[in-house]
């Protein structure tokens, strides 16, 4: 049984940077991809960023392209998202996913394990 636990998470003002990162025990997720997902209060959850379980492909949603990275290492066991340039609307509870799919998908219901979460916290 895979757990995940993210980590990281705090309250920055605009402009600020946090790095979020995911660990995973349990079965190893060397061929599997992960994600980050995200849901603010009183909306749906969201797709941030995937990435394969090559570490050689990568997927992020159009509101965080040049400002987010995704890393992967520990042995694909873990992934980190490097968040920059925050804004207010990053405000979210941000959740890391693993998916059995080869290839990176936005779609949360290809995610069979979740984390608890960690608060994002951005003021203006």
């Amino acid at each position: 049984q895979v757990q995940l636990v993210e980590s990281g998470g705090g309250l920055v003002q605009a402009g600020a940077s946090l790095r979020l990162s995911c660990a995973a025990s349990g079965p190893t997720l060397r061929l599997y991809g992960m994600a980050w997902f995200r849901q603010a209060p009183g909306k749906e959850r969201e797709f941030v960023v995937g990435i394969n379980w090559r570490a050689d492909s990568t997927d992020y949603a159009d509101s965080v392209k040049g400002r987010f990275t995704i890393s992967r290492g520990n042995g694909n066991n873990a992934i980190d998202l490097q968040m920059n340039s925050l804004k207010p609307e990053d405000t979210a509870l941000y959740y890391c996913a693993v998916t059995r799919d080869s290839q990176v998908t936005s779609s949360s219901e290809s995610y069979f394990a979740w984390g608890q979460g960690t608060q994002v916290t951005v003021s203006s």
